[in-house]
């Protein structure tokens, strides 16, 4: 079994039911375990901004998936709940992303983990600090509760 963290998020239709139901679907792959789910917050969206604030979470899943397997997945997830890639950054109804794999550091075409922008991201790393907090970091060495800031755009998401 491995350890992976994943983000998601949400801005478009029911966010939150979206988030939910992403978790079940990953939950359904025979491979995928979510053993820890995040608090739910609400983010202000970054790069092209005139879009919907975003609902973000992150969960830890325990896995027998390789990397790329756990990618396909991801994807099928974002696919069954209807994303449509159309612009970089642009609103969408899901997004997953593998944030950390185990302690690995993966550099391929179509993967980077960890996440190559996590760490400067409040959005991922505050809700990665719900349940990761002394989980390290591989590329600086350092704990996610030590790469956290305080960052009051990023909001508890109180229905």
């Amino acid at each position: 079994m491995v350890k992976a963290f994943l983000g998601l998020g949400s801005n478009i239709g029911e966010r939150e039911t979206q988030l939910k139901e992403a978790i079940r679907i990953l939950n359904r792959f025979d491979n995928i375990k979510v053993t820890q789910i995040s608090d739910i917050y609400e983010t202000e969206p970054v790069g092209y901004t005139n879009q919907p604030n975003f609902l973000n979470l992150c969960v830890e899943i325990d896995t027998t998936l390789d990397p790329q397997s756990l990618l396909s997945c991801c994807l099928k997830t974002e696919q069954q709940l209807h994303r449509v890639r159309v612009k970089r950054w642009g609103p969408r109804t899901l997004d997953v992303d593998i944030l950390l794999y185990e302690d690995q550091i993966i550099e391929e075409d179509n993967l980077s983990v960890p996440h190559p922008r996590m760490n400067e991201r409040s959005f991922v790393l505050i809700p990665l600090n719900d349940i990761a907090s002394n989980q390290i970091e591989p590329r600086t060495h350092l704990t996610i509760g030590n790469l956290v800031t305080a960052d009051d755009t990023v909001k508890k998401y109180n229905k």
